[in-house]
């Protein structure tokens, strides 16, 4: 089995958004509680940076989410 890093990077970063939005929080709202810059949190959304995991639970804590919910 491959992993596409790519398509995987897309998943998640659109899953974050979806996920910011069903919370009605804009990418400014949601940066703060993750105490970083909006434009990181676009690049974010974007799926124009590669994640840590430690940046990912730091989302995850911010939307109140499991990381699975993030990646499944």
């Amino acid at each position: 089995m491959s992993v596409n890093y790519q398509e995987e990077i897309s998943h998640i970063s659109s899953r974050i958004r979806e996920l910011r939005k069903e919370r009605h929080l804009t990418v400014q709202e949601l940066a703060y509680r993750c105490d970083m810059e909006r434009s990181n949190m676009s690049r974010i959304e974007a799926g124009r940076t590669n994640l840590t995991v430690k940046t990912l639970c730091i989302i995850c804590n911010a939307l109140c989410v499991s990381l699975h919910d993030i990646v499944r």
